[in-house]
Order: structure tokens, then sequence, then C-alpha cells
């Protein structure tokens, strides 16, 4: 089979891509309303990009109107947000906080998620989460056909979970991905859980 993308509408085009291009992983990105309270919406086009400065990104779609969505008014308007980084077993939380709720109106409260406070940030994070990364926008940028926004984000600290990180004897961070089950993102409604840790040494 092949598909031909020049002949596939825009949302068969999205299909399309988010079930070949898999798994994803989720940010779970907490960003202030202009009322103070706290907007919680997951996205799954979503990645590490730069190391100097520490940079990610992730791609925001509009509303149905062509407006924009809750998170880019937010962070267009107060830079700093977390990123959080959903494991398997918060997929139920994470699945209701992607429903469209009128604009102020929280999902952190709708939906009763746990924050904790994060020293020296703003902004607090998810605390179920085993990771969470506390962002300052670095830039907007608008793309495609229907003014798709990527938002990148410079990390400023990381929360990692103590029982899934630790200093390896030669200095280095070593985080357990089996010990934080990452949620990854499939097409359609679907989800993967976390699987068998595979390795391969880098050739010289």
């Amino acid at each position: 089979m092949i598909i031909d993308m020049g002949e596939l509408s825009a949302a068969d085009a999205y299909f399309a891509m988010t079930q070949t291009v898999m798994p994803r992983p989720v940010a779970w990105v907490l960003s202030t309303n202009e009322n103070g309270s706290f907007n919680l919406a997951p996205f799954s086009f979503f990645n590490a990009i730069n190391s100097d400065p520490p940079l990610l990104v992730y791609s925001v779609g509009v509303q149905p109107d062509g407006s924009p969505k809750d998170t880019v008014v937010n962070i267009a308007a107060r830079p700093e947000f977390v990123v959080n980084i959903a494991s398997v077993g918060q997929l139920h939380e994470l699945n209701q906080t992607s429903a469209t709720l009128p604009y102020g109106e929280s999902e952190v409260e709708a939906n009763q998620i746990a924050l904790a406070d994060v020293e020296g940030f703003s902004l607090p994070r998810i605390a179920g989460s085993k990771i969470a990364m506390m962002c300052s926008r670095h830039q907007i940028q608008t793309i495609g056909n229907k003014g798709q926004s990527l938002i990148f984000g410079e990390i400023k600290s990381i929360y990692l979970d103590d029982q899934c990180a630790e200093i390896t004897d030669k200095g280095r961070l070593k985080v357990h991905a089996d010990r934080v089950e990452p949620l990854a993102r499939l097409g359609a409604g679907e989800y993967a859980s976390f699987g068998e840790i595979l390795e391969a040494s880098r050739p010289d």
C-alpha cells in the first residue's frame, strides 16, 4: 500500500501520520489561564530538540473555529509552563484533560488532579508524574495552512522522582525507564504501555 499524502484531506493526513509515526511521547502541559487557574492538556507531536540551550518542542492545533487553543493563548501571554511526562497509570486522567472546556475553566480542578509545588519555579507540577520539566517560552512559530503552533520551551529545571533516577559511578544521570513507565501515543484512541527494554551499544 502506498498512500499519496497529496491526495488526502488534512484530517485524513493527520490520521495517516499519527498511525505511522509511533510510538510518540506525550507532553502533558500545564499553563496558567488569564484568571489564574491552571490549564492542563496533552500533546503528542512532541520531543526534545536541542541541548544548548536545552529545548523541547510540541505542536498545537487550532480550535474548530480556527482560533488558537488555550495552551497557545496562555504561553503567548505568560511564558512559563510545565511539561509533565505521564506514566501508564495516569492514562485516565490524561485522557480526561483532552476534553475541550471553556477558556478559564481548569482541567486540573474539573478532574481533581493533585499538584505539587516546585522549588524555584512559579508553577506547580502534577503530583503523580515521575518526570516534569519546568520551561520558559523560547519562541512560538506558526506553520501550515491552518496556523498550527510550534511551541519551543527552554527547560529550566527537571523534576525526577528519587525512585526513578540515580547518579552512576561515572557521575552521569541514569533514569530507570521501567520505573517511570512512560505512556506512549499511538493512533486514534490507542496508547502503548511500557514494554521490554532492548539494549544496543553504539558502534565505535
